[in-house]
């Protein structure tokens, strides 16, 4: 299998088991508090101007990290309750809907929705005991405890898309260990991809057939792998980096 992904040693699973959530927790607590110092001085002009994603300004990153904060508090509240819930109502297009109205708002509008979603998703999250985050949710037909890694994700990387001065050269190794993991089904078909951190004991390998080593900052190779700009240099020489297969 392709998505095969062979890990060091040296590698910490930060996403398993109850303390393992207890700890994701932290870090997204971390996060929020992170993104709303950022979102203080934010102005009018800024927010209308571009994002690190094509064709978003800075307006739609913050609409849908507001929106996806908001979906996913839902999924994990609705699991509490024994129930199941769509992660967005009206499905893609609604959601698609709601970051374009969003990212007509004013900067201060924003600030306000982001900070309530941030709110929202804190409860949701600190309220899961250590024996919940099996209980299942309709996201990917997974569990709570994919739903908390999802909004990780989204979290980190959406706030290091708005530009705001927080960049992927400022993830924390617990976090680019599990993106890398995550993103394992993007390593190209029929190559033996091997990710090695020249400021660390992380390295990675995926799939099989003709290897290929890139060699760079572990934040680099997890910027790269998730489809960001790296902030330093990648070394896959002899042969050039390789297109990747899309985000699963």
């Amino acid at each position: 299998m392709n998505e095969k992904n062979d890990r060091t040693s040296a590698d910490t699973d930060t996403d398993t088991g109850a303390d393992g959530a207890a700890r994701v927790v932290a870090a997204v607590l971390d996060g929020h508090q992170r993104l709303r110092t950022l979102l203080d001085g934010l102005t009018e002009a800024a927010v209308r101007e571009p994002s690190a994603l094509p064709g978003w300004s800075r307006a739609h990153v913050l609409a849908h990290i507001g929106g996806v904060a908001s979906a996913l508090a839902r999924q994990a509240r609705f699991a509490m309750q024994g129930e199941l819930i769509e992660v967005y109502d009206g499905g893609r297009p609604a959601r698609d809907a709601a970051i374009e109205a969003g990212s007509k708002r004013s900067a201060d509008e924003l600030r306000h929705t982001v900070t309530e979603a941030l709110a929202e998703a804190e409860g949701a999250f600190t309220a899961v005991g250590p024996r919940d985050w099996e209980r299942p949710v309709r996201y990917r037909d997974s569990d709570v405890r994919g739903v908390l890694l999802c909004w990780w994700r989204e979290l980190e990387i959406h706030t290091t898309d708005a530009l705001l001065g927080y960049g992927p050269g400022d993830w924390s190794r617990d976090f680019c260990a599990h993106a890398l993991d995550f993103l394992a089904p993007r390593a190209p078909l029929d190559t033996r991809l091997t990710l090695e951190a020249t400021d660390g004991p992380e390295r990675r390998t995926y799939g099989s057939g003709e290897p290929l080593t890139v060699r760079g900052r572990l934040t680099d190779l997890t910027a790269w792998l998730a489809g960001r700009t790296p902030a330093g240099p990648l070394d896959s020489a002899p042969a050039p980096l390789p297109e990747l297969r899309p985000w699963p």
